[in-house]
């Protein structure tokens, strides 16, 4: 069984918050069930799960009066900026058994006061963590994609660990700063321009592009086909290709979230790179058994980690031809 530090200090940049209100078939009425959520907040609850200490910002409005309640109930370390506006809200119905959009309000685009706030308290809180996990803002223009960049770059120069799971301008960002690890989906790097198609050959050329524009190690999540790692360390450029148990799914949304918490918690506890890839892909696992986005239990993802495997990637070349 694979096991990290007890307490390993994780800071996770969360600028776009969400209040989630699900409608579920319940035995005799609805039952609803209110969340804290967004990516930030979903990343945050795993890596509480496995142990680390998170932080969150920013909160604002009704609905961050509602979220700073709802994240106080949870093992949440909240270290939370002030926002002028309402944080976003949906409201879905999964009582179908697939999510149907009912409503959605979404956080407007914070003011230079709020994002200078938000990110001195992201910087100081960071400076005194092993790692830093940069989530993105919904909708991509709700946060401007310069302070992904100064952030990257004076956590880095100052030592820390930054990884990120990211789209859009905070992707270019932390790209052309140069980030340590970066955490995308397959579809995410075709939707991006970084790969023309879903092939192998496709993403690993796309894989290989990102490690030139500034990506240390880059990890490619593939849905139920193995995940891709080109990793860095001892052996820059390994190529290596991730298996993990599968199960019946539940619900898909979270699983990337659930493994890029893992990928930062478990280099954090002092875990190496393939060790972190076999916690985050049975993070993953884990969450499609399960309705809850972000959670799961550590000790059974520590047992299911023993169950991954994490081997060379041998069906493309690892250096392209004219290497």
């Amino acid at each position: 069984m694979l096991a990290f530090s007890e307490r390993p200090r994780v800071a996770v940049f969360a600028p776009t918050p969400l209040l989630t209100v699900t409608v579920e078939e319940g035995s005799d009425r609805p039952d609803i069930h209110i969340h804290a959520g967004g990516q930030g907040i979903w990343v945050a609850r795993m890596a509480a799960t496995l142990g680390a200490e998170v932080f969150l910002a920013p909160l604002g409005g009704e609905t961050g009066d509602v979220l700073r309640a709802l994240i106080a109930s949870e093992q949440l370390t909240l270290r939370a900026s002030s926002a002028l506006s309402s944080n976003g809200i949906y409201i879905h119905d999964r009582r179908s058994g697939r999510r149907v959009e009912l409503a959605t309000s979404l956080a407007r685009p914070l003011g230079r006061h709020e994002l200078d706030e938000l990110y001195g308290i992201t910087l100081t809180t960071g400076l005194g963590a092993d790692a830093v996990l940069l989530t993105g803002p919904y909708p991509h223009d709700a946060v401007d994609a310069r302070p992904y960049s100064r952030l990257t770059q004076d956590l880095r120069d100052n030592g820390k660990l930054v990884i990120a799971d990211l789209t859009g301008p905070a992707l270019r960002a932390v790209l052309h700063a140069g980030i340590d690890l970066l955490k995308l989906s397959h579809e995410e790097m075709i939707a991006e321009g970084f790969a023309s198609g879903d092939t192998l050959g496709d993403l690993v050329a796309g894989m290989r592009c990102l490690h030139e524009c500034g990506a240390a190690s880059v990890v490619v999540s593939r849905g139920a086909a193995p995940t891709l790692a080109l990793t860095s360390g001892p052996e820059p450029g390994r190529l290596v290709e991730v298996l993990g148990p599968r199960f019946q799914e539940l619900d898909h949304l979270g699983v990337g979230d659930s493994m890029f918490a893992a990928l930062g918690v478990a280099p954090a506890g002092g875990l190496t790179l393939h060790d972190a890839l076999r916690v985050g892909t049975a993070a993953g696992a884990l969450n499609v058994t399960r309705h809850g986005l972000g959670s799961g239990s550590r000790t059974e993802i520590e047992h299911l980690a023993g169950l991954v495997a994490v081997r060379p990637c041998v069906h493309v070349a690892e250096h392209p031809p004219d290497e």
